[in-house]
Order: structure tokens, then C-alpha cells, then sequence
């Protein structure tokens, strides 16, 4: 039986009030959601990196509400146990408050008990929007894939003084908005550290150090298989500074999840490597 959303919310704020990081993991099909929860994976993120990885476009701007529905349902039969964010997909949210408000019902009814959207500014009077009625909302802040060309490609946010105040202000807002979890992308560790310290609430970070209340893994990236856009030689691809081939030390999928995990939980993963 599916636990309440109310449950899964209060359970990643006990995990970061006994500083017990949270491991979560993109996902996209009920094979390898029924896996990923057998190997202990606390949250699992329907991302809209499905754009990328399952369809091999150059990012995720061509996803739409239908696909997502329809990955998030594949995830939710797989692991109807584990906690599911499913991504808000480009054009379905930044409009208007109410067009927000549907789809997001849409991706709770297919089986997400949280939707993740990207952006601070205008976005947090739309993330508080929806937790007012009773949607639950990660927010996306620093490195936003629907924003790349924006911002100019997949370049490390926060460097400067003013963008990292940006992101923290942001982070803050959200917060206090009534969101259930910050996802902090590309940012540097210290920034990321910082945000983390500044809020009750959850933060996750992928690229941005080891001190985040815990870490987000595209499942690919974690088996070494996505070799970039579909059109282009696998040559040709060089998989990000956050990413990290747990597959290649094991001998078997399984196990490479159940290592992340560990990892993750112990804090030795992300290392220095791995972060900005």
C-alpha cells in the first residue's frame, strides 16, 4: 500500500534532523525501480533527463506532460513503497498558476507524492501556489537544465558573490515557501554547504559536495552507460565532473546501487572529485 504523502515528507525531515543523508536516484521504469528499492534507495526522481538519456535529444526541453505521466506511472508500479518526485517538464508550470496546479495533480495521480520545478525568482510564489494546495514541491536551484541556453550552456552557478547570494536567497524563500526538499545542481561545495546549514529544509546535491543533506545520481550516469546525445559517437561524449561509474567496481547492477547507497549514506561519495 502506498504511504501517505504526509508520511514520506516527515520522514526526509527526520533524516536530516539525525544527519542520516538521503540517497536518491533517477529512475524511469519499473525494472529498475523495483531494484533500486530492494538496494535501499530512499527517494526516487522521475527526472526529465529522460529527454537525454531515453531519447537521446541534446537536453531535456522537448519533454512533455505525457511522457512524464507515463514514466512516472512505469516508477510508481515498481517501487510503490519508495518516495517519487516526478519532474515538472518544460511549458507546464511557468505560465500560469492554475496550468501549474493541473499538471502537477496530473504527476500526484500517476503516482509522485512530490514535483519538482526549476528556478527561484518568479517560481516561489508558484512553488508556494501549489504546497497551499497541497502539493508537495522540490525546488531546482543553480545549474537548471530547462534554462541551458539561458545560461549558456551547462556551466557551475554560484561563483560570483551576486549569483551565489542569488541562490541562497532563493533557497531561503523556498523554504519558506513550504517546500519539502532544495535540489542544489553545479553549485560549489561551500555555497552548497552553506544553503544547507541556512535551512530546515532538505537539500540534495548533485555536483555540489558531500555536505548536502543528500545526493542525486542519474541511474546511467551511476552505471556508466549514457554516452551522450544519440546523433554523436559515444567517443565523443565526457561524462560530467559529479558523475561517478559504480557499476565498473562490481559485478552487477544490484550491488553498484547498493554501493551508492552506502556511499552516500557513509558521506564518501561525492569526493573532492566529484564536486565544484
Amino acid at each position: 500500500m502506498l504511504l501517505q504523502p504526509i508520511h514520506h515528507l516527515v520522514a526526509l525531515e527526520q533524516m536530516k534532523a539525525s544527519d542520516e543523508a538521503i540517497a536518491m536516484l533517477t529512475c524511469y521504469d519499473a525494472s529498475f525501480a523495483k531494484i533500486s528499492a530492494a538496494a535501499g534507495v530512499d527517494v526516487l526522481l522521475v527526472g526529465d533527463s529522460l529527454g537525454m538519456v531515453l531519447k537521446g535529444a541534446e537536453n531535456t526541453l522537448d519533454v512533455t506532460m505525457p511522457d512524464m505521466i507515463y514514466h512516472t506511472k512505469c516508477v510508481a508500479a515498481g517501487a510503490p513503497n519508495t518516495i517519487i518526485i516526478a519532474d515538472m517538464p518544460f511549458g507546464s508550470y511557468e505560465y500560469s498558476y492554475q496550468d501549474a496546479l493541473q499538471n502537477a495533480q496530473q504527476l500526484i495521480a500517476a503516482g509522485a507524492h512530490i514535483v519538482k520545478l526549476e528556478a527561484g525568482g518568479e517560481m516561489i510564489n508558484t512553488a508556494r501556489y501549489l504546497v497551499e494546495r497541497g502539493i508537495p514541491v522540490c525546488a531546482h536551484l543553480g545549474f537548471t537544465p530547462q534554462s541551458v541556453q539561458q545560461l549558456g550552456g551547462y556551466k557551475i552557478q554560484g561563483r560570483t558573490d551576486e549569483t551565489a547570494q542569488k541562490i541562497t536567497q532563493d533557497a531561503i524563500k523556498m523554504s519558506q515557501a513550504g517546500v519539502s526538499l532544495v535540489l542544489l545542481e553545479m553549485v560549489p561545495a561551500s555555497l552548497a554547504k552553506h544553503i544547507t546549514d541556512s535551512i530546515p529544509t532538505p537539500t540534495i546535491g548533485i555536483g555540489a559536495g558531500v555536505d548536502c543533506s543528500g545526493q542525486v545520481l542519474v541511474l546511467q550516469d551511476l552505471l556508466g552507460i549514457y554516452t551522450g546525445v544519440a546523433h554523436k559517437k559515444p567517443s565523443e561524449y565526457k561524462a560530467p565532473r559529479f558523475a561517478k561509474n559504480f557499476l565498473r567496481e562490481n559485478g552487477s547492477i544490484q550491488q553498484a546501487i547498493v554501493d551508492y547507497v552506502q556511499a552516500v549514506k557513509n558521506r564518501t561519495f561525492p569526493a573532492l572529485e566529484h564536486s565544484y
